[in-house]
């Protein structure tokens, strides 16, 4: 089953923003300045944690992972914009 997890980051240092950025490009939808939006198994949730884990200064760094819920569920209408209108990303199969 997968879930939805925002992902979002306050990083100190400039080179260390670049690298969780292009690091969480890879497991989701940059959707504002420090949000990313993806939709994982549990295996892959704890890949993204082995992956932005050594990039982080645990010392000045915050990053926070939050589920959000199923897929399939709740979590489609669990965002509310003000402002522009929150479109979530549809994910479809292309066979090439």
């Amino acid at each position: 089953m997968r879930n939805i997890y925002v992902v979002c980051y306050d990083i100190c240092d400039a080179k260390r923003l670049r690298r969780i950025y292009k690091a969480l490009r890879g497991f989701g939808d940059h959707l504002q300045l420090s949000v990313f939006r993806c939709e994982l198994s549990l295996m892959e949730r704890a890949e993204l944690i082995a992956t932005i884990t050594p990039i982080v200064d645990h010392d000045e760094d915050q990053v926070l992972v939050v589920n959000i819920g199923p897929a399939d569920g709740r979590s489609s209408s669990a965002f509310e914009a003000i402002g522009r209108r929150y479109i979530s990303p549809e994910r479809t199969a292309i066979i090439v």
